[in-house]
C-alpha cells in the first residue's frame, strides 16, 4: 500500500461501522481476525528491498574498510527504519481490516436474523393455512 491509499479519506461506510454499536463478540471476532490478517501483511516487498540494501551498505562500508563505530549506527539506523515501517504499515492494515471484519461480521448478522425471520413468517403462514384447510375438512 503507498502513501497516497494510506492518506485517502475515510468512506462513509466505515465512518458508520466505527460509531454504530456492536455486540462485544462480534468486535472481538473482528479484533482478532483484524490482528491476523495485519501481521501478515505487515512485512512486504518493499521492507525485504529496503532491508536488503541497509544489508549492501553495511557489506559495501566494511568491505571499503570503514570502522565499526560508523557501520554500526548505519546497521542500527536501517533496522530501526526497517522496524517503524513495518510497524506503521500493520497500525494502517489492522485498522483496514478491523473495519472490513467488522462490516462483514455484521452483515453476517443481519443476514442471519433475516434468514431467522422469513423462516418463523413462512413457518405462521403454513400452518395457519393448514389449519384453514383442517377446518375446511370437518
Amino acid at each position: 500500500m503507498d502513501e497516497a491509499e494510506a492518506t485517502q479519506p475515510v468512506s462513509p461506510e466505515t465512518e458508520q461501522a466505527a460509531t454504530r454499536p456492536v455486540s462485544p463478540e462480534i468486535e472481538q471476532a473482528a479484533t482478532q481476525m483484524a490482528r491476523d490478517r495485519a501481521k501478515a501483511g505487515r512485512w512486504d516487498l518493499d521492507v525485504a528491498v529496503f532491508l536488503f540494501a541497509v544489508l549492501i551498505i553495511v557489506m559495501i562500508l566494511l568491505f571499503q574498510g570503514i570502522g565499526i563505530e560508523i557501520v554500526a549506527p548505519v546497521a542500527l539506523f536501517g533496522l530501526v527504519m526497517v522496524w517503524l515501517v513495518g510497524w506503521r504499515r500493520g497500525k494502517q492494515l489492522y485498522q483496514r481490516f478491523y473495519d472490513e471484519e467488522l462490516s462483514k461480521l455484521e452483515q453476517e448478522l443481519k443476514k442471519t436474523v433475516t434468514t431467522a425471520v422469513k423462516e418463523t413468517v413462512e413457518e405462521t403462514i403454513e400452518e395457519k393455512v393448514q389449519k384453514a384447510l383442517r377446518e375446511r375438512w370437518r
